[in-house]
């Protein structure tokens, strides 16, 4: 068998499984397996597979856990965020392109280099460790109340570099009180409880529940970052939340009944409500 013809009995056993782009997964899991970039793939694709090469056992049991609904970025340990590339397992919810619109607001709105920033929520790290990295700044802390997710985070904020600390924590409940930061981001889960269950299976079967439950009505995290967020910004200091297409005017105003002002609902590049903003009353940095 060539290469060539173990990527099409990858893709046709995942698109005999339902698996939409059966054709790249199955690519994808092939030069994982076999560590090879696309240029090798394409000088290689008519050349016999080595018999006793055992990552031809690899790529079929990657495959077969693919066919299953196994996400790909689980299987390929790694996703792509604002141009670095995340380590990801089951332990942390994968980084969506959707949030990239929460990433490039904050760093296009905050080009200061002296910024002080929280990330809660932090997850993968994907959003504290871009931001570290890419604008730059003077110190970020993250916060996240699962350990594993945590251990998940750290692992990428050394490989990735920015100076970020990452601190075990139910929101604001374990940071210094005396803390005040210049923004603070997160992105909650918000997905309403009842809702979880249509999900695709990728996310619904394998995805951390605790990642994505935003309780009854979606909203419950939203609750407590509008009413605890401001004894933790500095006047003048900015929240950035990210949401649900269909959130925006529910978190508007959870955000305006706690006191924040220049409130603004964020739309994505598809045209969805993505992001809600707010600035805590007083001169900023």
């Amino acid at each position: 068998m060539t290469f060539f013809e173990l990527w099409k009995w990858g893709e046709k056993r995942l698109a005999d499984s339902g698996i939409r782009e059966a054709d790249l997964d199955a690519k994808y899991l092939l030069l994982e397996a076999f560590e090879m970039d696309l240029a090798h793939f394409l000088l290689r694709e008519q050349e016999q597979v080595p018999s006793t090469d055992g990552r031809t056992r690899e790529y079929s049991d990657a495959v077969l856990a693919r066919a299953s609904r196994v996400p790909l970025q689980y299987l390929t340990g790694k996703q792509d965020f604002m141009g670095l590339t995340f380590h990801v397992d089951e332990r942390v919810l994968i980084p969506r392109q959707d949030t990239e619109t929460l990433a490039e607001l904050v760093l296009r709105e905050n080009p200061e280099k002296n910024i002080r920033l929280l990330d809660l929520c932090t997850g993968s790290g994907c959003l504290a460790v871009s931001l570290a990295v890419l604008g730059g700044y003077e110190e970020v802390d993250a916060g996240d109340i699962s350990p594993d997710a945590l251990e998940v985070a750290e692992e990428n904020g050394r490989r990735l570099g920015g100076n970020v600390h990452f601190v075990e924590s139910d929101l604001f409940s374990a940071l210094d009180p005396g803390k005040a930061y210049d923004v603070i981001v997160s992105n909650p889960p918000y997905i309403p409880t009842e809702v979880i269950e249509g999900l695709e299976p990728e996310v619904r079967d394998y995805e951390p529940r605790m990642a994505l439950d935003g309780s009854g009505d979606g909203l419950a995290f939203y609750r407590r970052l509008a009413a605890e967020s401001p004894s933790h910004l500095k006047p003048g200091g900015r929240l950035y939340l990210e949401i649900g297409w269909d959130q925006g005017e529910s978190v508007e105003a959870l955000l305006r009944e706690n006191g924040f002002e220049d409130i603004e609902v964020v739309r994505d590049d598809a045209g969805n409500c993505r992001v809600v903003r707010g600035k805590r009353p007083g001169a900023g940095i």
